[in-house]
């Protein structure tokens, strides 16, 4: 099954921060990805620097202001601090995919644009999501530089060491949003994308001693493209959905889920270039025992890496999920591998997951 938009992947995820360079060497040693491409003044762009980094299908870019004029990129950083502030959809054709999106509802941010320089054109454009994210429809079919125009090879040149964790693209984005707004946004994917919701947790579905949230995941209906969105319910203290809401200042996109065909490598790979994982407690691992799952791992071994196993469907995932990667407990990464027909996120870790984020929001004096 195809789906409406000609939507053929996700391309890219962009982040707005502090300092581009720092969060490229961030990324580069982390994730194990290469610079490909740079935008700054010396490729005629004054007010920012871009850093453009990739391996294989997984790309992602950082993007920093060089002055007061660059109002949109300062605003949301003083607003939410290191964050997503789009992600990029590789479509057939933007104007079709923009026209669609429109006509259903959608809020146009940018026009289709066609980029062109010597080494042919790009066409992009873009439509809100959530507060002031975004949505970036691109094709790049008749291009051959880098990215898009304004892009040069990188004059960052460094020589890393790190260990390769051969992660191979991104599974899914995750988004957080304010209480009663979850059925908006999963409408808003359904009109404007034409996707389909794909599973709905309600109340009770995933709750721990202290908190509760709701959750719906909207898909494109090829089952290409996968948005889970996340909503506070009443518990007894501060869910980590209202923290991310209180600390982020509005609703945004948490966590990005890259996946990987070798979790046990990536982890061990992502923890000796310096990668923190949240920290799941033993009990976890004794339970499993107890459950003789049919699993190719050793139980020992998910438990000295933390990883989290979780059946549903014929065939099941594992997972882990780092710390915040930025100052405030925003945003973060899910490393995810499936085996079978897996197609969940992991319901039934979410008990332990959460409690092992519930110690450290109490760590940042959140539990409250």
């Amino acid at each position: 099954m195809g789906n409406t938009l000609g939507i053929r992947k996700y391309d890219y995820v962009e982040f707005y921060v502090g300092s581009a360079k720092q969060s490229a060497y961030w990324f580069a040693r982390a994730l194990g990805l290469e610079i490909k491409g740079y935008l700054g003044p010396e490729t005629g762009h004054r007010d920012r620097v871009s850093y453009y980094l990739s391996r294989g299908e997984l790309a992602f870019m950082v993007t920093s202001a060089l002055s007061p004029e660059s109002a949109e990129i300062i605003n949301f950083i003083s607003m939410h601090g290191d964050g997503v502030k789009r992600f990029a959809l590789e479509v057939d054709c933007v104007e079709t995919a923009f026209r669609y999106a429109v006509e259903h509802g959608g809020i146009p941010v940018r026009k289709p644009e066609v980029m062109k320089d010597g080494q042919g054109l790009v066409n992009e454009a873009a439509i809100r999501l959530y507060d002031d994210s975004e949505i970036l429809f691109v094709n790049r079919d008749n291009y051959k530089g880098i990215v898009r125009p304004g892009f040069d090879q990188s004059p960052m040149v460094w020589d890393l060491h790190c260990e390769q964790p051969d992660l191979l693209y991104i599974d899914h984005i995750v988004g957080n949003v304010r209480t009663n707004e979850m059925n908006l946004w999963e409408d808003y994917f359904n009109r404007v994308l034409d996707f389909e919701t794909f599973v709905n947790f309600g109340p009770g579905d995933i709750t721990t001693k202290y908190s509760a949230l709701l959750s719906k995941v909207v898909r494109s209906k090829d089952n290409l493209i996968k948005n889970p969105i996340n909503e506070p319910f009443e518990g007894l203290r501060m869910s980590q959905i209202e923290e991310f809401i209180k600390e982020y200042r509005g609703s945004g996109i948490q966590h990005v889920a890259i996946r990987t065909n070798n979790i046990m490598k990536a982890i061990k790979a992502m923890r000796l270039n310096g990668v923190e994982f949240l920290q799941v407690p033993d009990t976890y691992y004794d339970q499993l025992r107890g459950r003789n799952l049919p699993i190719s791992e050793s139980i020992d071994d998910l438990q000295e890496l933390g990883i989290l196993v979780d059946f549903e469907g014929e065939g099941y995932l594992l997972q882990l999920f780092t710390k915040p990667i930025v100052d405030r407990p925003t945003f973060f990464f899910e490393i995810i591998q499936r085996r079978g027909k897996s197609e969940g996120f992991g319901q039934g870790n979410f008990q332990a997951l959460f409690e092992a984020i519930e110690l450290d929001q109490q760590k940042r004096g959140n539990l409250i």
